[in-house]
């Protein structure tokens, strides 16, 4: 499996295993991870699911699409390392991944 820990705005962190191929959404919602709406369900079509992500990820994770960028200025207090988690697919090239979640989703 693949780890990925999950920081709120509080703090408070929790790690999980994703599955590959899933998303950062996903995984999330699936695991009950609080702080990702998703409410598209993951079509990129709100901005519900944003992340940072941690500045030593960026690379690994990569840029965001236009579309994915579009979205993204919807959500609240967007950050150069802001992210939709919905459009971060999970490989084990991501095992470890670190993302915090906005004090509110957009």
């Amino acid at each position: 499996m693949i780890n990925i820990t999950y920081i709120d705005a509080k703090g408070t962190s929790r790690t999980v295993s994703a599955e590959d191929r899933s998303t950062v959404m996903e995984t999330a919602l699936k695991n009950g991870v609080p702080g990702i709406d998703a409410e598209c369900g993951g079509a990129c079509a709100c901005a519900t699911c944003h992340v940072y992500v941690d500045e030593a990820w960026l690379d690994k994770v990569g840029k965001p699409e236009q579309m994915e960028e579009d979205m993204l200025d919807f959500a609240f207090d967007v950050r150069p390392n802001s992210r939709l988690s919905c459009q971060i697919r999970v490989t084990s090239a991501l095992d470890g991944l670190v993302v915090t979640t906005p004090e509110k989703q957009g």
